[in-house]
């Protein structure tokens, strides 16, 4: 092939209790991309789009990875990368791991399929790390897997996909930025040890109602004593939107990543709606310009388009 078009998913991180470790694909939003192999070496980015993202490859998330994989093998060959991003950048719903995990995802398609998927998560998290100085993979191992992952671990990269619930999401995306860098500084740098205990319950509790389908776990277990409290403070009626929508019926939520997106799992899609209903008449009082998606959890992450 000389020529791959992709659909790559908006993705929720951390899934409240499960910081840097546990992410989701969902199905809307998503970024279209075009990625073209060149026989010079050159990388050239096209953003189609407002959000003005710099174009230059060794600044753009598309771009860092794809110098990542000409170093790797010493490839002789470029690539031509059209992005049309409808993720907004600082939106909470992983805008920089789609255009990372879609670059990777393209390139390897166009190269024959060289890599594992563990390899292009690898590949991956180096836009991660332009994007937020730091290389975590809780956004691009479910944009690449699809589905719910779990990040064993990032150093080497250990993805151990999991079941996905048949639950629905709901999620809001406020027209406030929550920079991942800023949201990374404020957080504590020492944790007391009831508190992580208490996390670990959640953690190890979240998983085992995901692989049971035991929707009543997976609710008790959606509660963050570590971040969630620093960080909710940045989002406006976080607190508000959290309880309204636990009492028309979602299972649990939180933050989306590092925000201000905000999520919810239900197990019906009317409630779902309700839940976005909720959630836009609360930014609609403040008068703050909000997006509302509700999506199942989506299986399988990247999708090649057909021309």
């Amino acid at each position: 092939m000389k020529k791959v078009k992709l659909k790559v998913p908006a993705t929720v991180a951390n899934l409240v209790c499960g910081f840097d470790i546990l992410g989701m694909a969902i199905h809307e939003p998503y970024d279209e991309m075009e990625l073209k192999i060149l026989e010079s070496p050159e990388i050239i980015i096209k953003h189609k789009d407002h959000f003005d993202l710099p174009e230059e490859p060794s600044k753009n998330v598309a771009g860092v990875v794809l110098l990542k994989i000409q170093e790797r093998l010493n490839l002789k060959k470029g690539f031509e990368v059209i992005i049309h991003k409808n993720i907004k950048p600082g939106s909470g719903l992983g805008s920089s791991a789609a255009s990372a995990a879609g670059a990777v995802m393209g390139a390897n398609i166009l190269l024959g399929n060289i890599f594992t998927k563990e390899e292009l998560v690898h590949f991956a998290m180096f836009g991660e790390e332009l994007a937020s100085g730091v290389k975590h993979a809780d956004n691009i191992a479910p944009c690449i897997f699809g589905g719910i992952t779990l990040v064993k671990s990032s150093n080497p990269v250990d993805i151990v996909p999991l079941n996905s619930p048949d639950l629905f999401v709901t999620a809001v995306h406020p027209q406030v930025e929550v920079k991942t860098s800023d949201a990374r500084q404020i957080l504590k740098k020492n944790i007391l040890l009831k508190d992580a205990i208490e996390q670990w319950g959640n953690i190890a509790g979240l998983v085992a109602g995901i692989q049971k389908n035991d929707f009543a776990l997976i609710g008790r277990s959606l509660n963050d004593v570590i971040v969630e409290p620093i960080r909710s403070i940045l989002i406006p009626k976080f607190d508000e939107i959290k309880e309204k929508s636990l009492n028309i019926g979602a299972l649990g939520g939180g933050i989306s990543g590092s925000g201000p997106s905000i999520f919810m799992l239900s197990e019906k899609e009317e409630t779902a709606k309700n839940i976005a209903q909720l959630m836009k008449s609360i930014y609609d009082e403040m008068e703050i310009e909000s997006f509302v998606y509700v999506s199942k959890i989506n299986p399988s992450g990247i999708k090649i388009i057909e021309d």
